[in-house]
């Protein structure tokens, strides 16, 4: 299987190409578009800031190539967030993937969030022979549960932890750093 993570520099990508390492896959680390339209798999990942990240997708011409994907497409953390239609954080337009909003974090509460969550409402392939548990999460923005939404979780509201539209999934926690709970969900993304 070809796997590949998009390396557009806002990305935790050695610990996402370790995790599947793990799987015993070792993935390609590419922004080149023919690499990754040919991909058997792809990893969107993200880390940082919404305007800096969008900006070096525009950059690099990935803006346009990501939403027309046709092989399942998992987007990580940031990487999700830029698949929603845009994000307050620095008033950013998105891919569009997912007919949602990201928003930031009421100020009541301690942002970012930072730690182990519960996962709950599990409703995906993604999630195949899993049972709720907990998921590692670093995040001070979220989306809002919507149509898409396939796992929730609660940090004052309840939020979408995960997204899936047609061949692409998002996830808000990180499934690298989530332990074997993590392990399994990427090891179900290889099965899509």
């Amino acid at each position: 299987m070809k796997l590949v993570i998009i390396d557009y520099g806002a990305g935790n990508i050695q610990s996402i190409k370790f995790a599947f390492r793990r799987l015993g896959i070792e993935a390609i680390l590419s922004n080149d578009p023919e690499t990754i339209e040919k991909a058997d798999r792809v990893i969107f990942p993200g880390v940082g800031e919404a305007s800096s990240a969008m900006n070096k997708l525009w950059e690099s011409g990935l803006h346009d190539l990501i939403p027309k994907l046709k092989q399942p497409v998992l987007g990580i953390c940031l990487g999700m967030q830029l698949m929603c239609n845009s994000s307050e954080e620095g008033d950013t337009k998105g891919l569009g993937i997912f007919d949602t909003e990201v928003v930031k974090f009421n100020s009541g509460l301690k942002v970012p969030q930072i730690g182990w969550n519960k996962i709950e409402d599990l409703k995906s392939p993604l999630f195949q022979e899993m049972e709720e548990d907990f998921i590692y999460l670093v995040h001070s923005f979220y989306a809002p549960k919507a149509a898409e939404t396939i796992a929730t979780s609660t940090y004052g509201l309840n939020y979408s932890a995960a997204l899936h539209k047609d061949n692409f999934y998002g996830v808000q926690f990180h499934p690298e750093k989530s332990g074997d709970y993590g392990a399994k969900i990427l090891e179900n993304f290889l099965k899509l």
